[in-house]
């Protein structure tokens, strides 16, 4: 299974519960390679059928609350996290996890307590650390620098402390106003992370450059589309560059459901998608777009119908001319930043696995002006089908925002939705505390507050041809 040969470790998974009484780690492992091979309803019925056994351990639970995440019952997710630590108090694995449930649901104050059981138990868990320094705004009488910087300062730190902790103090320091130190901390970690990945960002140069080259001349709808792709709304977009803003304004409407961050549309691409002929790209392109609709539609629509369905991964900006031809109906929105901000904001976040552009200045304008040129060519080819929003504006005038937004979705507006504080919908992306706050624009301009050192970063970006804002130029 860790190879992602799901197929293969399928039969292995089934025969390890078949004839289980007790609920097992292995339950979950069979619903996660259910769920990987598009079989959601089998694994959520493994989930079901665990649930029903005799009582297991902290683990099994554990991991029933993650794939009852992935199938989006944040409820039952939330309430089997609660399970493991009442089973196992003093793991701090467990703690950690119930706090990242706990942010997703808006409970920050459950959420910090959780973090400080995790860090009491296991003083070296720093992943606890960083989320708990995200969860509020740091002041002056309630932080935690000091801490931070003591772990930090000890002799011989590894990459993996330097990353965790200096992401956290290099956030509460900014929220602090100490914008120098919060720099070094913010390099420091991007450091750390940098020299422990395998990447060449001219790969991804090509792969952007391979997708225009495949996706070109006017795009060709799906004939007879099998599905009403008008009920699809994709948000795309750079990282931290509003989208989850755009998506909670536009789930706060009557009759809209988002399934968050999925790779639902690429799997169901990639499994329409001639087996030969070409590269990757080319038979991507060459992909049926009716079997992709369909396959798209038989991921996305879930149990709870809507009039809406939402889908924000914003790397689906890959896909924008294959959605187009496969859902041609589908409402497409683009969000923009200004490059500074959009580029600060990535530098200063710790990603998982995607986004490995964003720990390098060069590699991070190389990336950023790359995919200007892609989004520069579906405009070209797409047209009036893109809805562009600016960040910028949306937070200044968010009512005439989303009133654009509703009507490019064919959704009557109710004013109601900007108050995103009080959409009580569940939220896994990195801005999942940022948006139980009413909407602000203190983040626009922020990098002015980095400019000397942001200067590399802003030369690298006007070398690619990225335009800058008058007050960035030449500095």
């Amino acid at each position: 299974m860790c190879a992602g040969r799901f197929a293969e470790a399928l039969p292995f998974a089934e025969r390890a519960v078949a004839q289980a009484r007790v609920c097992l780690p292995a339950h979950g492992m069979l619903a996660t390679i259910l769920l990987q091979l598009g079989r959601a309803g089998e694994a959520e019925a493994t989930v079901r059928h665990a649930l029903a056994c005799e009582p297991g351990s902290a683990d099994a639970y554990d991991g029933l609350a993650h794939v009852s995440l992935l199938l989006g019952e944040h409820e039952r997710s939330n309430m089997l996290y609660r399970r493991s630590v009442a089973l196992a108090p003093g793991d701090a694995r467990f703690w950690y996890n119930l706090a990242s449930s706990e942010r997703g649901f808006g409970r920050l104050t459950e959420a910090e307590q959780a973090c400080d059981r995790a860090i009491a138990l296991d003083p070296v868990h720093y992943p606890s650390f960083l989320l708990r320094s995200q969860l509020r705004i740091q002041t002056a009488d309630a932080n935690h620098v000091e801490q931070l910087r003591g772990l930090l300062a000890r002799p011989g730190v590894d990459d993996r402390t330097v990353m965790f902790l200096g992401y956290a103090l290099g956030k509460e320091l900014d929220d602090l106003g100490a914008f120098a130190e919060a720099f070094r901390s913010f390099a420091a970690a991007a450091r750390a992370r940098r020299r422990n990945l395998a990447y060449d960002v001219a790969v991804d140069e090509r792969k952007l450059e391979r997708i225009r080259a495949v996706f070109t001349g006017p795009a060709r709808a799906a004939t007879a589309c099998p599905v009403d792709s008008s009920r699809y709304v994709f948000i795309v977009g750079l990282p931290r560059s509003g989208t989850t803003l755009v998506e909670r304004i536009l789930s706060g409407l009557a009759d809209v459901r988002s399934n968050g961050e999925t790779g639902n549309f690429a799997r169901a691409l990639f499994a329409a998608a001639p087996t030969a002929g070409g590269d990757l790209f080319e038979r991507a392109a060459a992909a049926d777009p009716r079997a992709v609709a369909a396959n798209y539609a038989a991921l996305a629509d879930g149990a709870a119908p809507a009039r809406r369905i939402v889908e924000k991964l914003p790397m689906n900006y890959l896909y924008l001319g294959a959605i187009q031809r496969s859902l041609p109906e589908a409402s497409l929105i683009v969000l923009a930043r200004s490059p500074l901000d959009s580029c600060f904001a990535m530098y200063r976040t710790l990603f998982g696995e995607a986004y490995p552009f964003s720990y390098d200045f060069e590699e991070l304008a190389r990336y950023y002006a790359a995919y200007q040129r892609l989004m520069q060519h579906w405009r070209t080819l797409l047209g009036e089908r893109l809805h562009d929003v600016v960040y910028e504006e949306l937070v200044q005038a968010p009512n005439r925002g989303g009133a654009a937004l509703a009507a490019h979705c064919g959704l009557p507006w109710d004013e109601r939705a900007i108050a995103i504080q009080n959409n009580a919908a569940v939220s896994l992306t990195a801005s999942a505390a940022q948006i139980r706050r009413p909407i602000y624009g203190s983040s626009s301009g922020r990098w002015r507050h980095y400019r000397e050192q942001l200067v590399p970063l802003a030369r690298a970006l006007e070398r690619l041809g990225v335009r800058l804002p008058a007050d960035a130029q030449n500095e």
